[in-house]
């Protein structure tokens, strides 16, 4: 069906960036929409960020202006790029990806952490 790899975690200073992207392969129709989430150690997961295809981004309080989501629909392809990374953004980061209307799938999860 589909596959979801994720690539780009890692450790990073605060006030670092990371570039974190999600590629989705196998038989797709088309991807509605994409979204990053991220769970801290102890807490539930929390939504990040989503971009539908074909509309604008939206991004939790906690991140807006800090992050960023794109996407290559070309290469079934959504990236999150971190910016002015805080010590509070240390979590496991995932990558979900509707396709068509309702259909989920989700990454295996990267590790960013930020810590001096």
């Amino acid at each position: 069906q589909v596959q979801v790899v994720e690539s780009g975690g890692g450790l990073v200073h605060p006030g670092g960036s990371l570039r974190l992207s999600c590629a989705a392969s196998g038989t797709i129709s088309g991807i509605r929409v994409s979204r990053w989430y991220r769970q801290a150690p102890g807490k539930e997961r929390e939504w990040v960020a989503g971009i539908p295809n074909g509309g604008t981004a939206a991004y939790a309080d906690s991140v807006k202006g800090r992050f960023t989501i794109s996407r290559d629909n070309t290469k079934n392809t959504v990236y999150l790029q971190m910016d002015s990374l805080k010590p509070e953004d240390t979590a496991v980061y995932y990558c979900n990806i509707v396709i068509g209307m309702s259909t989920n799938y989700w990454g295996q999860g990267t590790q960013v952490i930020v810590s001096s």
